[in-house]
C-alpha cells in the first residue's frame, strides 16, 4: 500500500548543465535544503556563467535540455530519477499513485461483488496470485506507463485481499470476539507498515525493493490447502452440507461437537426469511430529511478520514526528518491508535468519533506554523495528526453501521466506501497545491478533520443503544432506550460491521 512513500521519492536534482561542470561548484548535493532554497536550478540551466556570477540571481535561463543530476545519498534510485519525472512531469508521479488508488477503489467494488457470488476464499486466492503476479512485473516495468498500469492491478488485488480476508476472519470468529478480531487484523497493517521501513532502509534501489515486496506473494500458494471456506457464505447460498462440515470440524478442532445442528438451521431459516423482506435502495439514504442529513455527514467522515490519512502517509519526506525513520514512526503509532478505541468505543461512539477527528485536525494545523528547521517538531505534531485520523478511520467502520438503519446499512457502508476510495484517490494529487503554497496541503489536512468533528456533533450517539431497524426509527424519534441495552443488538452490530466491509 505505502511502497511508493520510497519508490517514487523525489531525491535532490540539479539540470544537468550543458555548459560544464563549473555550473555546480558552488552547490553540492549533501546539502538538500540549499537546493530547496534555489528549486529554479532544479528545471532550468542557467546562460552565460561567468566565474563570480551566482545560479541564482537574476542571470537569464533555459528549460532542461541534458537531464538531470541527482543526489543518491538517500535513494540509490526510485522511479523519478529512472524516468525523469521531476518539474514539468513532476505531476506525473502523483498521479500515478492516485491511479494506485483507483485500482483500490475498483478492486473494492468488483471483488466486493464477485466475494458474494463465489465466495471470499477463491476471491482470496485469485488476488493473492494477482498481487504477487503484477507487483513482480512492476519491477521489470519498461516505463512509466506500463509501470502504473501494473500498479493499478496491485491496487485493485490489495483491495480484494484486504476486504475479503476480514470479512472472512470476521465470519469464523464468535459474535461477542468480532469487534477486537477487526482490531487484531488491522495490526496487522501496522506491521507491516514498519516492516516496510526497515525493508526500504535496507534496498534503497526501487526495482529491488518492489521485488522484495512482492516476490514473497508467491509463498502464499499453501493457502490452497489452509484457507477455508466461509461457512455463513455456504449457508446462504444452499450449500448447507459443506457448510456442516466445516463447522463440525472446527467445533472438534475446538473441543466443542455440535449437537444442535436443526436449531442452527433455524436460526438461519429465520434470518434468510427477514433479509427477503428488505426492499430498499440507495435513495432511502438521502428521501427523508434526518437519513439525508446523518447519511451525507457519514459519507463527509469517510471521505475526509481517509484523504488525510493517505495524505499523511504518502507524504513522509515532507516533515524534513529521515523517511526511515518518519515511516517506523507512523507505523508504530497505528498500534496505539487502534488500540485506544476498544476503550473508547464501549463509552461513546459520538464523542470517540468527534474527539479524535479534532485532535488529528488541529495537530496538522499546528504543523504550518513550525520552522522548517525544527524537523522534530513537525514530525511530533504529524504523528500526533496520524494518531488522531487512524483512531479515526477505525470508528468510522463502527459508528457509520449504526447511524444507519437494518433497512439501508449495506447501501449506506458500500457509498461510504466509495466516498472514502475517493479520497484515497485524491490524497496524492492533494500536494500538487504546494505550486500555490507550500502550507496548503496540511492546511487542508487541518481543515477536512475539524469540519467532520463539527459535522460530528449533529449525529446520533449509538452507544449502548439498540440498532434501528428501518427508516421510521430514524425519523420518527431519536435512537430508542426503551429496551434498555444492547446484549441482544452487540452481536448484530459487530455483524453488521463485518459484512459491511465487504460492500
Amino acid at each position: 500500500m505505502l511502497v511508493s512513500v520510497f519508490t517514487g521519492a523525489v531525491p535532490p536534482h540539479l539540470c544537468h548543465s550543458s555548459v560544464g561542470p563549473q555550473a555546480f561548484l558552488n552547490f553540492t548535493f549533501s546539502s538538500p535544503s540549499s537546493l530547496y532554497g534555489q528549486s529554479e536550478l532544479s528545471c532550468t540551466v542557467p546562460l552565460n556563467l561567468s566565474g563570480d556570477a551566482g545560479l541564482g540571481d537574476g542571470h537569464p535561463s533555459e528549460k532542461c535540455q541534458g537531464g538531470w543530476d541527482y543526489s543518491t545519498e538517500t535513494f540509490q534510485s526510485t522511479i523519478v530519477t529512472e524516468w525523469d519525472l521531476v518539474c514539468e512531469d513532476a505531476s506525473l508521479n502523483n498521479m500515478g499513485s492516485s491511479v494506485y488508488m483507483f485500482g483500490l477503489l475498483v478492486g473494492a467494488v468488483v471483488f466486493g461483488s464477485l466475494a458474494d457470488k463465489y465466495g471470499r476464499r477463491i476471491v482470496i486466492l485469485f488476488n493473492l496470485a494477482i498481487q504477487a503476479v503484477f507487483g513482480v512485473g512492476a519491477a521489470f516495468a519498461p516505463n512509466f506507463y506500463v509501470y502504473i498500469a501494473l500498479r493499478f492491478m496491485v491496487g485493485t488485488s490489495i483491495s480484494g485481499v484486504i476486504m475479503n480476508a476480514f470479512v472472512l476472519g470476521t465470519e469464523w470468529t464468535g459474535s461477542k470476539q468480532r469487534m477486537l478480531a477487526g482490531i487484531i487484523t488491522d495490526y496487522f497493517f501496522g506491521v507491516g507498515y514498519i516492516l516496510l521501513a526497515g525493508l526500504a532502509y535496507l534496498i534503497r534501489d526501487w526495482r529491488k525493493l518492489q521485488l522484495a515486496i512482492s516476490a514473497p506473494g508467491f509463498l502464499f500458494i499453501f493457502y490452497i490447502w489452509v484457507l477455508p471456506k466461509s461457512a455463513r457464505w455456504l449457508m446462504a447460498n444452499d450449500r448447507k452440507e459443506e457448510a456442516w462440515e466445516l463447522i463440525r470440524k472446527a467445533a472438534q478442532i475446538n473441543g466443542k461437537p455440535l449437537t444442535k445442528d436443526l436449531e442452527m438451521c433455524q436460526v438461519y431459516r429465520v434470518e434468510k426469511k427477514n433479509e427477503v423482506k428488505k426492499k430498499h435502495s440507495f435513495i432511502d439514504l438521502v428521501r427523508t430529511p434526518k437519513m439525508r442529513k446523518h447519511s451525507l455527514i457519514v459519507f463527509y467522515l469517510w471521505f475526509a478520514n481517509v484523504l488525510v490519512y493517505y495524505g499523511l502517509s504518502l507524504n513522509i519526506s515532507d516533515f524534513g526528518m529521515n523517511i526511515y525513520l518518519t515511516q517506523l514512526i507512523f507505523g508504530l503509532v497505528e498500534m496505539p491508535a487502534r488500540t485506544i478505541t476498544l476503550f473508547t468505543l464501549n463509552r461513546s461512539r459520538k464523542f470517540s468519533q468527534l474527539a479524535f477527528q479534532a485532535v488529528g485536525g488541529t495537530a496538522c494545523l499546528l504543523t504550518i506554523f513550525v520552522p522548517s528547521d525544527l524537523s522534530v517538531i513537525k514530525t511530533v505534531l504529524a504523528m500526533i495528526g496520524k494518531f488522531g485520523i487512524t483512531a479515526s478511520l477505525s470508528i468510522i467502520y463502527v459508528y457509520s453501521a449504526e447511524v444507519f438503519p437494518t433497512v439501508i446499512r449495506q447501501n449506506g457502508i458500500g457509498i461510504g466506501s466509495m466516498c472514502a476510495r475517493t479520497g484515497g484517490v485524491l490524497a496524492p494529487m492533494m500536494y500538487l497545491l504546494r505550486r500555490l503554497n507550500p502550507h496548503a496541503p496540511m492546511v487542508l489536512c487541518g481543515l477536512c478533520p475539524l469540519l467532520g468533528s463539527a459535522l460530528t456533533l449533529l449525529l446520533p450517539e449509538t452507544a449502548n443503544k439498540p440498532l434501528p431497524d428501518t427508516i421510521e426509527d430514524i425519523e420518527g424519534s431519536p435512537l430508542s432506550e426503551e429496551h434498555g441495552g444492547v446484549s441482544e443488538s452487540s452481536p448484530g452490530r459487530t455483524d453488521d460491521v463485518g459484512s459491511s466491509r465487504t460492500d
